[in-house]
């Protein structure tokens, strides 16, 4: 079953054009099933191209999803119209007594930033307390995962020397991991970030556990079932284009920067960089979804005190 998005969403016609099933609010409402609820906490600042990445993943499983584009109450978009941003975004604030299966809390170019400094981390704090109350399951990505593991279990972020920058290669830590079901023993994914998460001290947090990880790009994909939340700190959501993209900018600006390892045919930047890591991000986000489909209550009043386990039982959240 298709991804249940407003038919005005720019990403609609081109997740559409992309054979990915999406449907308006009229067809879904005649479907005599309750979707899945996912919100997507967007704050990256190419909203469009972050929304549509998102959407393409969790709306390539059998489920009906209805995804809810939400942003942070009092910042402003600087590189987004108003008029997307309010006819398709919804403050926290508006949201905050609502319930949700599922969650995804996007990266931010906030990296050189401490969390403390962060204009809106009172509020992102706020969300993230909220989530054990309101989600079922919450996706951190990238600096919302660091964020996320730092609020809940005060790890750091630590800067790199130069930014880890191409796609990295992964090693699959975790083969029985519900998560990881039809993983490679290795895979490739996207990495642009400028600091880092250490597996040393991710270790000394018993209730952390590594899926996806490497010597060379650290550890990339952690579970912590205490919160009901993975942390992913690179991009499986990246299209083919988007490292080239992030490339030619920092060149055109006159930044430092590598080409991106491991990318491009032969590190040929005027090569068209071939997408190596797009069956694992299908795998990874249906997954994740089929895994909140089998343990969130059918009753959404329920989310956040009760889970439903494999033999259809109901049982409360240990505390």
């Amino acid at each position: 079953m298709p991804i249940k998005i407003p038919s005005s969403l720019p990403a609609h016609a081109i997740l559409q054009s992309e054979g990915v099933m999406v449907m308006g609010e009229g067809r879904a409402a005649r479907q005599d099933i309750r979707p899945l609820r996912f919100g997507l906490l967007n704050l990256m600042p190419l909203k469009i191209q972050t929304e549509t990445q998102f959407a393409r993943l969790i709306g390539a499983t059998p489920l009906q999803i209805e995804l809810t584009l939400i942003r942070m109450s009092n910042h402003r978009s600087k590189t987004t119209a108003a008029e997307h941003m309010e006819a398709f975004y919804r403050p926290f604030s508006a949201v905050r007594g609502e319930k949700f299966d599922g969650l995804i809390i996007t990266g931010a170019p906030i990296e050189h930033l401490a969390f403390e400094d962060v204009t809106y981390w009172d509020e992102i704090r706020e969300i993230f307390d909220w989530t054990q109350t309101n989600v079922h399951s919450t996706f951190g990505v990238c600096w919302g995962g660091m964020a996320m593991i730092h609020h809940f279990h005060g790890l750091r972020k630590h800067m790199l020397k130069e930014k880890a920058f191409g796609c990295f290669p992964l090693q699959n830590l975790a083969p029985a991991s519900p998560y990881l079901r039809g993983f490679s023993d290795e895979c490739v994914i996207p990495v642009s970030r400028w600091t880092e998460m250490r597996q040393s001290e991710i270790d000394a947090v018993p209730d952390l556990v590594t899926l996806l990880g490497s010597d060379l790009a650290g550890p990339c994909l952690v579970h912590d079932p205490g919160k009901r939340a993975l942390y992913i700190f690179n991009h499986f959501e990246y299209d083919t284009e988007t490292l080239k993209n992030e490339y030619e900018r920092d060149m055109a600006r006159g930044v430092p920067i590598n080409i991106p390892m491991n990318y491009y045919p032969n590190d040929n930047p005027e090569l068209p960089p071939r997408n190596r890591w797009r069956s694992h991000a299908h795998l990874l986000y249906g997954n994740w979804v089929n895994e909140i489909y089998q343990t969130t209550p059918y009753d959404m009043h329920l989310i956040g005190t009760h889970y439903t386990d494999y033999t259809g039982k109901l049982k409360e959240y240990p505390r």
